[in-house]
């Protein structure tokens, strides 16, 4: 589902000088398969995620999506390529004068879903993070922690080919922690292929999948010791 082949990533900058971000990263994720790449800040795990979304383009390699090479496409290609994908960053907005039930659905609609479907599905994704009783609530009514939340909804409700998580358990209480760690992991079964990226070795081996470690642009063996 997902392939690195001899991917690097270069930045040139004008004051500091050459950056190399991602050194010859060779790696592939199966469909249906749970990976979590762990790093320290720095290491270059967002970097490799927006190679993925097609937001940067590698200096040398390939990056396959669905046997796709991502580099090679063009903005219409990168719009159906992202149809198929979806993300949980980091830190991502919300509408501020939608509900947490319209902000998924809004998603949906856009998708080409159509309303009675994506209330449907917008509602079974946010019961499935915990937060049914909190769908008529605003953004600003919510906890940093639930409108963590409402983006995995929001993903969730696309059924995306590949989901594509960044430290999916920051800002978590321990009940809500255990709530997106039990949904990760069965995304397989629903036929999602996942890509989580994290600095916590605690949430790399809670998630129990195939883990890469990536420290200062470099894949360490795998098995090696986390």
């Amino acid at each position: 589902m997902l392939e690195f082949r001899g991917v690097s990533k270069v930045y040139e900058r004008a004051v500091g000088g050459r950056v190399e971000a991602l050194v010859d990263l060779s790696f592939e994720v199966k469909p249906t398969e749970l990976a979590i790449l762990v790093g320290p800040v720095g290491a270059g795990k967002s970097t490799l995620l927006r190679l993925v979304t097609g937001e940067e383009r590698p200096t040398r390699g390939s990056v396959l999506v669905d046997g796709v090479d991502v580099g090679t496409l063009g903005a219409r290609g990168l719009a159906r390529l992202r149809r198929t994908l979806a993300t949980l960053p980091q830190d991502g907005p919300l509408l501020p004068d939608r509900t947490a039930l319209g902000n998924v659905t809004f998603v949906l609609r856009a998708l080409g879903v159509g309303r009675g479907e994506a209330r449907e599905r917008a509602l079974a994704a946010l019961i499935e993070v915990g937060l049914g009783p909190a769908r008529n609530a605003l953004p600003h009514e919510l906890a940093v922690g639930e409108r963590r939340r409402v983006l995995l909804a929001r993903a969730l409700a696309t059924q995306p080919q590949l989901l594509l998580a960044e430290e999916p358990t920051a800002m978590l209480d321990a009940d809500a922690a255990r709530i997106v760690v039990t949904l990760l992991r069965s995304l397989g079964g629903r036929g999602t292929t996942c890509l989580v990226a994290t600095q916590s070795v605690e949430l790399a081996r809670a998630l129990e999948g195939r883990v890469l470690q990536l420290t200062a642009g470099r894949l360490r063996p795998e098995g090696a010791p986390v």
